[in-house]
């Protein structure tokens, strides 16, 4: 059921084929959904990601990266900041930092889905959606 919050469903996803040490995983497509797969490869955690179309339906298709072998993982942590029951927003002076500037928060701005780097360089706020380390 991928009603409620589809950005949280995308993430889980990536987050379990991750754990399960998948090679790709698909993910029901949206201009949300491949921004945020877009900044995910921008950023080195997937390799690549294709758009399948299967009759009416889009499919994102991501292929995940690991290091040396698949126990070295890109992506260590994902995890979901804004809900839809509690929306979290940083403005241009309280962009939060992951790990120290180590991971990547994704924020939604009205420049576009970015990362809390891009952002801090435009000085935009906005939703926090996720946190990526």
């Amino acid at each position: 059921m991928t009603h409620s919050d589809p950005i949280a469903d995308m993430l889980t996803r990536i987050r379990n084929a991750n754990t399960a040490k998948h090679d790709t995983v698909d993910v029901p497509a949206s201009k949300m959904k491949l921004a945020i797969a877009e900044i995910l490869l921008e950023e080195g955690f997937i390799k690549k990601f294709d758009v399948v179309e299967d009759g009416s339906f889009k499919t994102i298709h991501i292929t995940l990266k690991y290091g040396a072998d698949k126990n070295d993982k890109i992506i260590s942590g994902i995890k979901r900041i804004s809900k839809p029951g509690l929306r979290v927003y940083a403005g241009k002076e309280d962009m939060p930092k992951v790990l120290g500037g180590l991971g990547i928060a994704i924020v939604s701005t009205n420049q576009g889905v970015i990362t809390d780097k891009k952002a801090r360089e435009l000085g935009v706020g906005g939703e926090v959606l996720a946190f990526v380390w």
